[in-house]
């Protein structure tokens, strides 16, 4: 493992300002951040990792000025057993109930899961054995002609076709979901574009504090679906997530987000025009799915992520 200075924070000005610099970084729950430091696969590790949970004030759940607001320390257990997630806001709630396992969720915060590293094998590889373009700009993406199933199947961005891994992005995409951190307001659908080692595109000393969800319309239904090889403890490989609100039997308003088939949430637009203002049945989802797909560039080896995102 690299060795490091562990730091507590006393607040998120203070965590930020020892984050400055970038040779720190945030450290909650730990179920991501010490398989970084004990696997060694990044040329650029932290000398200091600064514990945000000696924070007061960032674990919450509640409805305020019209939205759902949940602090970042928040676990993933308290979101998916909330009864005010589970109501209003089921798509958030199934997605956090389906990251891991039970332990891995009374651990792990709302704001580890949107900001963990991606699942790239040659990425994670130990001792850094791929020095990928994630890690280093002069260095080339791996699974491009090498073992490529559980990677992109709508083309790369800036060379890499690393899958987003994160259960909530998706959820928090297609809710219309705000990301705060202490220096500003992130739509979702923004904050998740890859940055370096990163998922999200937020700075070395910006620290996310809290999500914002607005309430849904009155007939809104949503829900979360995920594949992977085993049901529990593991990374999706592909997943949805969808928002409808219907009016008199007939959708008015969608939002279709796909997960772990792209570097982001894939916005599925193609698949909410296709089902907009028709009822949900077998002919008019089947139509959705294909619409959903239209586009694809599935890699050698994983053609199946077509077949399932569909």
């Amino acid at each position: 493992m690299f060795k490091f200075d562990h730091v507590n924070a006393t607040s998120v000005a203070d965590a930020a300002s020892k984050l400055a610099g970038g040779k720190a970084h945030v450290i909650a729950g730990g179920t991501d951040m010490m398989c970084y430091m004990r696997g060694m696969f990044t040329p650029n590790p932290p000398d200091t990792l600064v514990n945000l949970k000696t924070v007061s004030g960032l674990s919450y759940i509640k409805e305020e000025g019209g939205m759902l607001k949940i602090g970042a320390l928040t676990t993933l257990t308290e979101v998916a057993t909330s009864a005010t997630v589970t109501g209003k806001y089921t798509v958030l709630a199934e997605a956090a109930r389906k990251v891991g396992s039970l332990e891995l969720r009374n651990m792990g915060t709302v704001g580890g899961n949107i900001c963990q590293r991606p699942r790239c094998r040659y990425y994670r590889h130990d001792f850094n054995a791929f020095s990928c373009l994630r890690k280093n700009p002069q260095g080339m993406c791996y699974a491009l002609a090498g073992v490529n199933d559980e990677h992109s199947i709508f083309g790369a961005v800036a060379g890499c076709v690393a899958a987003c891994p994160s259960d909530l992005a998706p959820a928090l995409v297609a809710l219309g979901a705000n990301i705060v951190t202490s220096k500003k307001s992130w739509a979702a659908a923004d904050f998740f574009v890859p940055r370096g080692e990163q998922i999200n595109s937020i700075d070395d000393d910006e620290v996310v504090t809290e999500i914002q969800v607005p309430t849904p319309a009155d007939g809104t239904k949503s829900t979360y679906l995920k594949f992977a090889f085993r049901k529990s403890i593991d990374f999706p490989l592909v997943s949805a997530a969808v928002v409808c609100t219907s009016s008199g039997g007939n959708v008015s308003d969608a939002s279709i987000v796909l997960g772990a088939v792209f570097n982001s949430p894939r916005k599925a637009t193609s698949a909410e025009t296709s089902i907009k203002g028709k009822a949900i049945d077998t002919s008019s989802a089947e139509a959705a799915g294909s619409a959903a797909v239209s586009g694809s560039v599935a890699l050698a080896k994983n053609k199946y992520k077509v077949q399932v995102a569909r």
